[in-house]
């Protein structure tokens, strides 16, 4: 694709968030042909924010996640600040396609992980981690049937990427533990809705921020101090409605929550 060529995908399907409308299929001329490609398109969407990079989500790290969305492993995309709720604030529902709520374990990093032909080790990825937190992600797409679209088309449309709620810093014992058998759960106002552990995240979240980390190095991307990494959802993503009080609650790592309204 040309320069040209990714900005003009990147810019319809941006229109489309905006909106709230969508598209079966980006134009055949405009329609990344593999991931890098795609990356590419999605990176153009930086544009379209005023602030510094919030972070990174990482889509489809469960079975059931994958399944949601039609690939067979997972993807990064992009989180815009402006797109960023604060802990128990409200959001709007609108003409979200998905409708879901996912509970996530999320990093913020406290170095740069830059570009570099070795993988990084998750030794070395758990050390450039500042804090975590519970976060809860609401995603959608701009695709009509998002789950025929494949890979590389979800990966341009910022794998589906929306809204995004970060919760407080766990306490600083957080390392300690094994995340990978530490368990969340989900609530509706306030009734039990369901309940996962993390290592439904790619086998736990330290290997899927790893796994983050080493996608980004692959395509030339650095993961920067500051930014928050949210790890995919540990729980089968969770039908939301208006008027409901969504939280998460990951136990001594604390709780997160967001009204839909």
């Amino acid at each position: 694709m040309k320069k040209q060529d990714m900005q003009a995908a990147c810019d319809l399907l941006y229109r489309h968030w905006r909106e709230g409308t969508r598209l079966e299929n980006l134009p055949e001329d405009l329609r990344p042909s593999e991931r890098a490609e795609a990356y590419q398109v999605q990176g153009c969407i930086e544009a379209y924010t005023s602030q510094p990079l919030y972070g990174w989500k990482i889509a489809a790290t469960s079975t059931a996640g994958q399944k949601h969305i039609g690939v067979d492993g997972p993807l990064a995309g992009r989180l815009l600040a402006e797109r960023v709720i604060a802990d128990g604030g409200d959001c709007a529902l609108g003409n979200n396609l998905m409708k879901v709520a996912e509970l996530e374990f999320a990093f913020r990093m406290g170095r740069d992980l830059p570009p570099r032909p070795e993988p990084y080790t998750e030794e070395e990825v758990l050390a450039a981690v500042a804090t975590l937190h519970p976060a809860i992600e609401i995603p959608d797409s701009r695709y009509e049937h998002f789950e025929k679209v494949g890979l590389a088309q979800l990966v341009a449309d910022n794998a589906c990427a929306h809204r995004f709620i970060l919760g407080p810093a766990a306490p600083e014992d957080w390392r300690r533990l094994d995340l990978a058998a530490h368990r969340g759960r989900a609530f509706k106002n306030g009734a039990p809705a369901g309940e996962g552990i993390g290592s439904n995240v790619l086998g736990g979240p330290v290997i899927a921020l790893t796994w983050l980390a080493n996608e980004l190095s692959r395509h030339g991307m650095t993961l920067r101090a500051g930014q928050v990494v949210t790890t995919g959802t540990c729980l089968i993503p969770l039908p939301i409605a208006a008027g409901e009080h969504i939280e998460g609650d990951l136990g001594s790592l604390g709780r997160v929550s967001v009204t839909i309204v």
